[in-house]
């Protein structure tokens, strides 16, 4: 659902949601209390709430609520992160935000265990290609950071991605995937071997930095 008083806020979130394979939208308020009645009579897993509302805040709304959905804030003002934050938000998109970045904030809230009707965090959706891609997360082999991108592969096929290496490993499980280069990570249970200063997976040889390769070891041992 999205609670925005803004047209054109609604337009943008009504695009990306229209895009993503896994959301469908239930409802667009204009205010508060309209969004109140709505979560009254509607199952909502994740609401996209704007702080700045007529009437009633976004934040007072969500202090009202007894059983909150997962939260999203949208804002034009970022001071209220640290507020939002403490309401147990999932995150805080500042407007104008990306669709990669509306992306990094569902992935978050899909992956948050008995918050919702949400389904059970064995993927998550990355953009490539001006498209929306289902990434099953036992499928990832690596990941490699090339520029302002990320090229992902995965058993089958590969996806380059518009994100960050640090950005994309916060929406992976951390006991399954690590960074083992300024420019690569991987995944533990894909490795085949390790010799000398590489990590063969899948064929391919991945170098491992000198600053991350204690940690790897460290993981590989707990395993």
């Amino acid at each position: 659902m999205i609670v925005e008083d803004e047209p054109l806020a609604q337009d943008v979130l009504k695009q990306y949601i229209d895009q993503h394979p896994s959301l469908q939208l239930t409802a667009i308020c204009d205010d508060a209390l309209e969004a109140h009645r709505q979560l009254t009579e509607h199952s909502i897993d994740i609401l996209f709430l704007d702080v700045n509302l007529p009437g009633l805040s976004g934040i007072k709304l969500l202090r009202s609520l007894p059983r909150p959905p997962s939260v999203i804030f949208t804002t034009a003002y970022p001071e209220f992160a640290v507020e939002g934050f403490e309401l147990d938000a999932v995150d805080y998109l500042v407007k104008p935000f990306s669709l990669e970045r509306f992306l990094k904030a569902v992935n978050k809230a899909i992956a948050i265990p008995g918050k919702s009707n949400a389904p059970e965090p064995g993927y998550i959706f990355v953009k490539a290609d001006k498209k929306v891609f289902r990434v099953v997360i036992d499928d990832i082999l690596d990941a490699e950071a090339l520029g302002d991108y990320v090229k992902l592969r995965m058993s089958n096929t590969q996806h380059l991605i518009n994100s960050t290496l640090r950005d994309l490993l916060e929406e992976l499980p951390k006991n399954q995937f690590i960074r083992v280069h300024k420019s690569f990570a991987i995944a533990l249970n894909k490795i085949e071997f390790v010799e000398g200063n590489y990590i063969r997976i899948a064929g391919k040889d991945i170098p491992i930095g000198a600053t991350y390769r204690e940690e790897l070891f460290a993981m590989m041992n707990r395993k």
